[in-house]
């Protein structure tokens, strides 16, 4: 399994990362992937794929919420370090996100696109981060018309109806599923098996964040990753064995692992 998406390198982690870490590679994760939130994040984010650089890899971006009147210093200080890393696996945690407030909605649009550019120049996958922010995202996109738009929507959160346009028009796009999908009122497993195929399903956790099953509201970590692997299995009717193969496979596609 690999878990395409997760913050062992933050804070919540400082007490016992070498447990988690452990416990990852016990539960079956192969690998672990960090998307960078900001430029104050830089450093715990290399530590951590120094220290435990046989299953971490880095991404670097600025996540949407990090956004403020300072964004293109930010941008210019994690482009510089990107080209530093060759570890680099894509470009993240970028996006939009409108949930809290929209105070920055145009500097978030902005330095989506910024990233976006990178992103491509590169040839990198992305990690996107939409929440509560859509419609916003498509007319992004629109500024990339004909362009290679590769990357993984993080936790997706759309309709049924935003699944479908992104299917149809987005061939590139992978879709990031965490332990969301695994909560009883959630309307994930229904969208994914009418519209979303398992070839382009990615595991995640987002930990500390969106715990599975009977861990939710305590502490994720990648070794809950078979929870979300267990519910995958049910919802597409094939085995548990043939979804870490799927999903193994998407990832390793998706981020040249």
């Amino acid at each position: 399994m690999i878990d395409t998406h997760t913050h062992i390198d933050g804070e919540e982690f400082e007490e016992d990362r070498d447990a988690i870490v452990e416990r990852a590679r016990q539960a079956g994760v192969t690998k672990i992937l960090l998307p960078n939130i900001d430029m104050m994040s830089l450093l715990a984010m290399d530590e951590a794929c120094n220290m435990y650089g046989d299953i971490c890899r880095p991404m670097y971006g600025l996540h949407p919420t990090s956004v403020a009147e300072d964004y293109k210093e930010q941008l210019q200080a994690i482009f510089a370090a990107a080209e530093m890393d060759k570890r680099i696996v894509g470009v993240g945690e970028i996006g939009l996100d409108l949930y809290w407030d929209d105070k920055f909605k145009l500097e978030q649009a902005d330095a989506f696109a910024w990233q976006i550019d990178y992103a491509i120049r590169k040839r990198l996958p992305m990690s996107i981060h939409i929440r509560n922010a859509f419609e916003q995202m498509y007319e992004v996109f629109g500024r990339f018309e004909g362009a290679q738009l590769v990357g993984s929507l993080h936790c997706f959160s759309g309709t049924k109806e935003d699944a479908k346009r992104c299917i149809d028009c987005y061939p590139n796009l992978m879709y990031g599923v965490n332990g969301t999908f695994t909560y009883k009122k959630s309307a994930l497993p229904e969208i994914f098996s009418d519209l979303i195929p398992l070839e382009k399903v990615l595991l995640e956790t987002d930990a500390p964040y969106l715990s599975p099953g009977k861990y939710r509201g305590k502490r994720n970590e990648p070794s809950y990753l078979p929870i979300v692997v267990e519910r995958l299995s049910e919802v597409y009717g094939v085995s548990i064995g043939e979804v870490e193969r799927i999903t193994d496979n998407n990832a390793k596609r998706m981020f040249g692992l």
